[in-house]
């Protein structure tokens, strides 16, 4: 284990000690907490070439190199959550791996609601306070970007594969000045004073709730049905970067594969499998 690290159970104290919920320590989680890391992904994929299964959770109260989608940085500040989830797919066919993803964010926006369903007038209807899922790996608090998912798989020797997904959330402080749109926030600007080892504890139990559900894939239209219900923009005008091109119209769905559906102008529906997603006026602007 690397230095400065602790499985459960071992070397944490305290009321501010990181912790798995109950139902993820039935399910058979584990946790390993670090001082530092320079990525919780990547030290979950080291765990993974060592020859750990998982479900094994990796947190670190300071993170140096976080990364997010095709290579950007993330910025991991003092008091918010870095973690990462090695997570078992033995009988996991792999058309379905990537629907992690959407599993993953369903966890994230319950576990955001439960941590904060104390606070005054939470209740998701003020939409400056409503908690939303932006394709493809993004959460949304009101209008600036409260978090985001990294999802990233490894075929190791042997022919074994590790998928690791990595959450970074913004909770006791939003990162200044960057050109990003939409601007970050944080749980901290609404009143939460619960830190990210309360959010952690709750994740981690509606991450297994939200994959008993997927059931490895053969239940993914429950998953996308919720992910729908709680997607960002839904109907709404959009603009996405894609392959060099931008591509404009309504946000009409996601379909069985996970993928974007844009209805253009014309009536034609265009399928995006990745790409940089932008709502109303800054799909305008794009």
């Amino acid at each position: 284990m690397a230095a400065g690290s602790a499985q459960e159970g071992t070397a944490q104290r305290g009321p501010s000690a990181y912790r798995l919920g109950e139902a993820a320590r039935a399910g058979g989680h584990r946790l390993h907490v670090h001082d530092r890391l320079g990525s919780t992904n990547t030290e979950a994929l080291e765990r993974a070439r060592a020859g750990e299964a998982g479900p094994l959770w990796v947190v670190t109260r300071s993170q140096e190199a976080g990364r997010g989608r095709r290579g950007n940085a993330w910025a991991s500040l003092p008091g918010n959550l870095a973690a990462s989830v090695l997570w078992p797919v033995p009988r996991v066919a792999p058309e379905h791996l990537a629907e992690l993803g959407f599993v993953a964010g369903l966890a994230l926006v319950g576990a955001i609601e439960a941590a904060c369903g104390t606070l005054p007038d939470w209740d998701g209807a003020d939409p400056a306070r409503s908690v939303r899922l932006k394709w493809p790996n993004d959460v949304l608090l009101g209008h600036g970007k409260l978090a985001g998912l990294l999802l990233e798989a490894e075929t190791l020797p042997g022919g074994r594969r590790a998928v690791v997904i990595g959450f970074g959330v913004n909770v006791a402080a939003a990162p200044e000045g960057l050109p990003a749109k939409p601007q970050p926030t944080c749980l901290a600007a609404m009143g939460y004073a619960g830190g990210a080892e309360t959010l952690l504890e709750h994740l981690s139990d509606h991450l297994a709730a939200q994959a008993r559900a997927w059931d490895g894939g053969r239940n993914f239209s429950l998953v996308r049905a919720r992910w729908l219900a709680r997607a960002a923009g839904l109907g709404s005008e959009i603009a996405v970067t894609s392959g060099g091109q931008i591509l404009r119209g309504l946000f009409e769905t996601i379909d069985e594969g996970g993928r974007l559906v844009i209805l253009g102008p014309d009536d034609s529906r265009r399928i995006v499998t990745a790409g940089e997603v932008h709502f109303g006026t800054a799909a305008t602007a794009a």
